[in-house]
């Protein structure tokens, strides 16, 4: 059994970091379903966490705001599945996923500039509006 979450080559989470629970999950099981606990429920504590670096750390914090608690912790549950190995499985791919997204680096947008053909259809198209503005007012008495 695996010791930790790869998230990408060169960073992995401790699974002793990821605290685990299961609680009673909805959706379909029959009379299953209100006696076994298989939703999964994962805490990682990103304030805490050994396996970052202080800047992936504040990346983190930075792009993924809403998904942290005010202690710190990143929240993903799992209840997919009738089974409680799986639905730990789809949440610790979830929480990978997470992570992946919060340290990813968006590339800066390059700037170009607009081509001859979309500016005249662009000035097209305000000399239309202004023409059509232009028939709404009432006639003046020279017309």
């Amino acid at each position: 059994m695996a010791t930790e979450l790869q998230i990408r080559p060169g960073l992995s989470i401790p699974l002793a970091e990821i605290q685990e629970t299961a609680s009673r999950a909805g959706g379909p099981g029959g009379q299953h379903v209100n006696k076994a606990s298989t939703r999964a429920t994962l805490r990682w504590n990103v304030l805490k966490s050994q396996a970052l670096t202080t800047a992936q750390r504040q990346r983190i914090v930075e792009r993924l705001s809403s998904r942290i608690t005010r202690r710190g912790e990143i929240v993903v549950h799992a209840d997919r599945f009738r089974s409680r190995a799986r639905n730990r499985e789809l949440a610790r791919e979830r929480l990978a996923e997470l992570v992946r997204s919060g340290l990813s680096v968006p590339r800066d947008r390059v700037g170009t500039r607009p081509t001859r053909s979309s500016r005249e259809r662009a000035l097209a198209a305000k000399k239309h509006r202004g023409t059509l503005k232009a028939q709404r007012s009432r006639p003046t008495r020279d017309d």
